[in-house]
């Protein structure tokens, strides 16, 4: 009989509602993505090379490869056995921990039918993928290492109060250090609110986007951490995202009559303006994107609801 980790889980509307509003977005089909993200399948913010970033000679492709090695090299990826990717998209992540000659096994948490199916069709050697919430999971063994890359800003509810959302996220970082083994590190990166006002949000994104979610902001995500994890380093690179939203545009602007027939011209009509609107957001600063890499307070300052993991 296996020994679970961490908190027990109890499934509620919450994860149910949550799973909702994932299949709203992602669910459109794997094969309209297909057409304007990059190779990788890669749906968030790159990292542009510095030496490009004026120039003007940097690819998405390249850039997104980029950002995945940032996050492995994070969590020292290639000295880990075991990896957790809350959030794993199409698994891009994942098959690059799994190339790794020291990789045994990595779990991929999604709650999107479609890109579950796309993980396994290419089945990559030792990946788990399970279409689970992170409220619900509770592993049996401990990681070396976990990434989640565009997972953290589908966690509250714009009816949640600020003290909601810090309580919140601090139960997905108490969750996510008794998950870790000794030595393990974390790497996140979200989009967060920036110089806009909540109340200011667009309703565009709440309803048609991604219903039923809310921004964190850095106050709330650091007030969450304390006594937690202890972050080792911190970069906001919100003129990354609005440039990959370009990219993204451009592309879809490439193939917008094979997109029209796949999903029809409403959809590609509410996603060319949530991308233009994405892009104009970051540049303006009313929203940022968060890479944070952090690391377990030792003992003695673990202040977690549950205390140290046994």
């Amino acid at each position: 009989m296996s020994t679970r980790i961490g908190i027990d889980p109890e499934p509620s509307h919450r994860s149910a509602g949550a799973a909702e509003a994932i299949r709203h977005h992602y669910d459109a089909g794997n094969d309209f993505f297909a057409l304007w993200l990059d190779p990788s399948m890669t749906y968030s913010g790159a990292l542009r090379q510095e030496s490009d970033r004026d120039d003007g000679d940097d690819t998405l492709e390249a850039a997104q490869e980029r950002k995945l090695r940032f996050h492995l090299a994070a969590v020292r990826a290639d000295r880990a056995q075991r990896l957790l990717d809350i959030g794993c998209g199409w698994g891009s992540t994942l098959e690059r921990f799994a190339a790794l000659p020291g990789a045994r096994h990595a779990v991929g948490l999604t709650l999107s039918d479609a890109q579950a199916e796309y993980i396994r069709s290419r089945a990559p050697r030792g990946v788990e993928v399970r279409i689970q919430d992170w409220k619900d999971y509770a592993p049996s063994a401990r990681f070396d290492a976990i990434i989640s890359i565009g997972a953290f800003e589908h966690f509250a509810r714009p009816e949640d109060t600020p003290a909601d959302k810090i309580e919140l996220y601090r139960d997905f970082f108490t969750r996510c250090r008794s998950w870790l083994a000794d030595g393990g590190t974390m790497s996140l990166q979200t989009i967060a609110y920036g110089n806009m006002r909540r109340e200011s949000a667009s309703r565009f994104f709440q309803q048609e986007i991604f219903p039923d979610a809310d921004l964190p902001r850095l106050t709330e995500v650091t007030a969450a951490l304390d006594g937690v994890f202890e972050i080792q380093s911190m970069r906001n690179d919100r003129l990354d995202y609005a440039w990959t939203c370009e990219q993204w545009a451009r592309r879809l602007r490439w193939r917008r009559s094979d997109a029209v027939r796949l999903v029809g011209p409403e959809v590609v009509a509410r996603y060319e303006r949530y991308l233009k609107m994405s892009a104009l957001g970051f540049r303006m600063g009313k929203i940022c994107l968060l890479r944070m890499v952090l690391e377990p307070y030792k003992d003695g300052y673990f202040a977690g609801r549950e205390g140290r993991p046994a």
